[in-house]
């Protein structure tokens, strides 16, 4: 019997066999020795994804596991671009550097944060760039917690298809950001706590040559305009902070400003294609038992309260 995947499951072993041909093209010349980690970890994903339909069956625990996975697994997936890059060991900062001279007149990202290291601008840059990894996460769930299941699988889908090719961009065309291109900056801006969290997060976990277009552009303004369209006002919640952020990662160093825009660009394209495919598919699952789906609580009365919301659309 075939198995029964939805979109999420079919794009990650898509995402998989992208990576395969990505790879298989990148090392042609000399293969990464480094390579059985790599393949490690996108085995898994496809694992991951050829189980999850008998996973969903497993009750209310199951379920989540199975429509959450390809959050879970995000960091892992990030993690790999790096160790390819810098296998590669080019990057392509030339040719943005000299796209952004001649879009904006100089290097913004440079002197941006040096011309107004303001306390206050800074505290506001970097907490609205911190705040991506909280969004990440807080859409989907909060679509999920308020009933809204099939809008929080498709804030899932979207995510993923945003992530994902920026990924295979960073591996295609790798770009290490001003982070890497330049100097630090060091004045009363970058020594706000705030920064110093970002500067610790990146230092940790950031991987070399992800910049262009910038995935948290993207991934912030996607996971805001999918709840945007189910859960209005959950959405303008989080709005701000998406517009805030295409400024941000430039101020903070993180990024080009061509990056910024690429995101948006990236953005753009998801939330006009992805949302009808996901509708012309008719991704949607039937009435259950439990309005937070997971611990498997919650009467009849709760789950109609729930339907209701689903159905009834934005708020």
């Amino acid at each position: 019997m075939a198995l029964s995947l939805r979109p999420a499951d079919k794009v990650e072993l898509a995402y998989v066999a992208a990576v395969g041909l990505t790879v298989a093209y990148l090392w042609r010349d000399g293969i990464n020795p480094r390579w059985p980690w790599i393949a490690a970890a996108y085995l898994l994903l496809a694992t991951c994804a050829l189980m999850a339909p008998t996973v969903r069956t497993a009750g209310p625990v199951g379920r989540f596991l199975g429509e959450w996975y390809p959050l879970f697994l995000l960091p892992a997936m990030y993690g790999t671009i790096g160790v390819v890059n810098l296998f590669e060991a080019h990057v392509h900062d030339p040719v943005i550097q000299r796209l952004e001279l001649w879009m904006f007149g100089s290097q913004v990202s440079y002197r941006w944060v040096r011309e107004q290291p303001s306390v206050l601008l800074a505290w506001v840059m970097q907490l609205t760039y911190l705040s991506y990894y909280v969004v990440i996460f807080a859409s989907p769930i909060g679509l999920w917690l308020s009933g809204r299941r099939d809008a929080a699988r498709h804030t899932i889908v979207a995510l993923m298809i945003t992530l994902y090719f920026c990924y295979l961009i960073f591996m295609l065309f790798p770009v290490t950001g001003p982070r890497y291109a330049y100097d630090l900056a060091h004045n009363a801006a970058t020594t706000a706590a705030p920064a110093q969290l970002a500067k610790w997060i990146l230092d940790s976990g950031d991987s070399w040559g992800a910049a262009f277009p910038s995935s948290h552009v993207a991934g912030y303004l996607v996971a805001v305009g999918m709840a945007l369209r189910k859960w209005r006002r959950f959405g303008l919640v989080m709005l701000p902070g998406a517009i805030g952020l295409v400024p941000a990662v430039v101020y903070d160093q993180c990024h080009y400003a061509v990056d910024s825009i690429g995101g948006v660009i990236v953005a753009i394209a998801v939330l006009t294609v992805v949302p009808r495919w996901l509708e012309a598919a008719g991704d949607v699952t039937p009435a259950v038992a439990s309005v937070t789906g997971v611990a498997g609580v919650g009467g009849p009365s709760e789950l109609r309260h729930a339907e209701s919301r689903t159905t009834s659309g934005m708020e």
